[in-house]
């Protein structure tokens, strides 16, 4: 087998069939791997009438356990991931099949446009440029594609399974552990692939306690990735400058519920970064300037508070 493509699902059926789809038709021996993680919407039903899909359903423990679970199960020398609310673009599959058996590449990648679902309208992202270090984009706030437009080494893709101990933000996770083993990479010019826009999408409806994990568990990849790099001497300036892109709101976010370790966040910054520029505008970045991080978030938290007070 060539190709495995994992797609996880959950209550998704109003959408799962168009993602499975976006893989057929291609060149390339591929298989399809669908894992049903407890939908309660007929998904296992319908998926009990489609042929040429290897279907499993386990009781509901979240995605990672079954994007993990799917792996398992694949037998492709190369493997990409899928949300069953996304969808690929025609051809891409083979291009990128063909591009790492001709590069010898680890991870081939490609860009992608996001879909509105509602409207059926394309925005197109930014156009993609080849990657001199794939960790340093990864690290960094800028646009650094997205998995679904990208096709893996599938005896690497085992070695770093997907952590549900980063729940939240397991992708993320994994695409910046997969770039600890230094993988060869390759680009495929154009769209790989459709970010789906619509109102069920998981990080777009994290509130409350979710908000404040999903930014305890980005805190915390950080940590971990950079002290890798770190131990082996492969944390450069220039990775430590764009992970200082995705710490600076990532602090800011923080302090709105815990100052102290976002304080905390602020002085890594500047020990990984002692030229960092507050990216901030206007009068609000001459207030960090001139009062410090702890100060200014002292008064932003004193105005969120009377804004709630006066709803």
């Amino acid at each position: 087998m060539d190709v495995s493509i994992v797609i996880p699902t959950y209550n998704r059926l109003w959408c799962l069939p168009r993602a499975i789809e976006s893989c057929k038709n291609t060149l390339c021996l591929t298989e399809l791997i669908v894992v049903d993680d407890g939908s309660n919407d007929g998904t296992w039903e319908w998926l009990q009438q489609q042929s040429g899909i290897k279907s499993f359903y386990k009781k509901n423990q979240g995605q990672t356990y079954a994007i993990n679970h799917g792996v398992t199960h694949a037998t492709g020398k190369y493997i990409r991931f899928l949300d069953s609310d996304d969808f690929l673009t025609e051809g891409i599959i083979d291009k990128q099949f063909l591009a790492a058996e001709a590069q010898q590449a680890d991870l081939v990648y490609s860009g992608i446009d996001i879909y509105d679902d509602a409207t059926k309208t394309i925005t197109k992202c930014p156009e993609l440029k080849p990657w001199d270090d794939f960790l340093e984009v990864q690290l960094g706030a800028g646009y650094g594609s997205h998995f679904l437009a990208m096709l893996f080494k599938t005896e690497w893709v085992k070695k770093v399974p997907r952590r549900p101990d980063f729940a939240f933000r397991e992708d993320r996770m994994f695409l910046l552990e997969y770039g600890l083993l230094e993988p060869k990479i390759a680009m495929i010019e154009g769209c790989g692939g459709y970010w789906v826009k619509h109102p069920n999408q998981m990080q777009a409806n994290y509130r409350g306690w979710k908000a404040q994990v999903t930014n305890w568990q980005q805190l915390n990849i950080y940590k971990k990735i950079l002290n890798s790099l770190l131990e082996q001497g492969k944390l450069t300036q220039a990775r430590k400058n764009a992970a200082c892109t995705v710490l600076w709101p990532l602090a800011h976010w923080i302090a709105q519920k815990h100052l102290e370790e976002a304080v905390e966040v602020a002085n890594w910054i500047k020990e990984l970064n002692p030229a960092f520029v507050i990216p901030n505008k206007g009068i609000l970045k001459l207030i960090y300037k001139k009062l410090g991080f702890k100060t200014t978030e002292k008064i932003l938290n004193t105005g969120r508070f009377f804004k709630n007070i006066w709803k």
